[in-house]
């Protein structure tokens, strides 16, 4: 059954909302937490299932491990940009905690998403982190056993776009220390 979105005409008729705006319904309590704006647009965010959790968890750790002083891990943070405001499933900000209580950060160093049951959205968000200036984005399938690993952020998009697969290890350039075997990502 197509829906309404499915039109291209449609979906070039959807009434954009500001950043501003969507503070404001959420400071009004008009929208939930269980939405994050991109491109102008509301999505409804998945639940995370068991493995998600897991396995964000488990990074985290890694990263908390390795971050430099003067840089912090935050996990479902906010990123104020210009049309949008993802909340990455990991990132990596410069600066302390308390240098964002009156604004949520603008860019990272390094954004992960981990994409169990949001490949395509999770893809589309490349365009959103590379337009904030993050240096690093890092797109996780663990049920496929793969990593995609955005460099060289410019206009928008990404100038490489580098696939590891099982029995492939990852590197971070912006986080050193910070190394992802492939084939452990499902344990």
């Amino acid at each position: 059954m197509m829906t309404i979105l499915d039109d291209p005409e449609a979906r070039q008729s959807v009434f954009p909302l500001s950043v501003g705006f969507y503070h404001e319904a959420g400071r009004m309590g008009l929208i939930g937490e269980d939405v994050e704006l991109l491109d102008g647009v509301l999505f409804k965010k998945m639940s995370k299932s068991p493995l998600h959790e897991w396995l964000a968890d488990r990074l985290r750790g890694q990263l908390d491990a390795v971050c430099a002083v003067g840089f912090f891990v935050g996990k479902e943070r906010p990123i104020t940009c210009a049309t949008s405001e993802p909340e990455p499933d990991l990132a990596v900000f410069a600066g302390v905690p308390g240098d964002f209580r009156h604004g949520h950060p603008t860019t990272a160093e390094l954004v992960i998403e981990i994409a169990i049951n949001t490949l395509q959205r999770d893809r589309s968000k490349a365009g959103i982190y590379a337009l904030a200036g993050v240096k690093e984005y890092w797109l996780i399938e663990p049920e496929g056993l793969r990593l995609t690993l955005f460099t060289g952020a410019a206009g928008g998009e990404y100038a490489a776009a580098r696939v590891f697969e099982a029995g492939q290890t990852a590197f971070s350039e912006v986080v050193p220390g910070f190394v992802v075997e492939v084939a452990g990502l499902m344990g």
